[in-house]
């Protein structure tokens, strides 16, 4: 089966080295603009693409690029933590579809910072292999493996969870997907979805403003993610950042 790769962060490099290790064709790869990108190196080293079998992530709305792709002649896409939204001209394009790979239990944490809310909103957390449709984390299921919560575990170490189930659920179920025959169900339920830009509803820290115990701990805990700023108060013209630091020992 061929492959047409879009990929970032550190489960993208390692889904594709393992891809390239059952000895399955990367037909082609986009990556994010090197500004945005992480593990960059690693993704182009572990691809071994030529210069003109590699994309910029953000330009897959554009005629040429999109020729250029389908020229690849891939039989699948897999999308993998890549942070742009795909159009049906690129969806359209591979005969077993377009396969994404999700930080979060569908359809709850639809969009961004699925390890945030997870912690904050109290919601499954978990991750998810779905096809793409033309809305955001919407497509029909694959496989998904709930993660658990620890009252201990903040934005990061939910994070690095996340991202090491990710991988072991795209192994698990990638023979599946390489058979043609996935299980494939539609997504249950309202969920939830998050933008980028939710996150400020919850950084700023208001000092006169009444939280519970547990909101406040876990909006502090949830924005932990060093070396990120998250979560503040202001005072004095200056801006206080917070990250909490969780030790667990035995109840007394």
């Amino acid at each position: 089966m061929r492959v047409f790769y879009l990929g970032n962060n550190w489960t993208g490099w390692q889904v594709l080295q393992w891809l390239r290790q059952q000895g399955e064709e990367i037909a082609g790869l986009a990556l994010h603009p090197e500004v945005k990108r992480k593990h960059g190196d690693e993704i182009l080293a572990a691809a071994n693409l030529n210069e003109e079998r590699v994309f910029d992530g953000s330009q897959l709305r554009d005629a040429e690029v999109l020729d250029a792709i389908r020229e690849c002649q891939a039989d699948v896409a897999v999308s993998i933590l890549f942070d742009y939204i795909l159009k049906p001209e690129f969806l359209n394009m591979f005969r077993h579809g377009v396969i994404n790979l999700h930080p979060s239990y569908l359809p709850f944490n639809r969009g961004q910072y699925p390890n945030v809310w997870s912690i904050v909103e109290q919601t499954p957390a978990g991750v998810t292999l779905h096809y793409i449709d033309e809305r955001i984390d919407t497509g029909d299921v694959i496989a998904q493996q709930m993660v658990s919560v620890k009252p201990v575990d903040t934005g990061l170490t939910l994070y690095r969870k996340l991202e090491q189930a990710g991988v072991e659920l795209f192994q698990q179920t990638w023979p599946s997907i390489r058979s043609g025959a996935p299980a494939r169900y539609p997504q249950k339920g309202e969920g939830s979805c998050h933008r980028t830009q939710d996150v400020r509803q919850i950084d700023c820290i208001r000092l006169d403003e009444k939280y519970t115990a547990r909101e406040l701990i876990d909006i502090l805990r949830a924005r932990t993610f060093p070396p990120y700023d998250g979560a503040y108060f202001e005072q004095d013209g200056k801006r206080i950042h917070l990250r909490l630091e969780l030790i667990e020992s035995e109840a007394a």
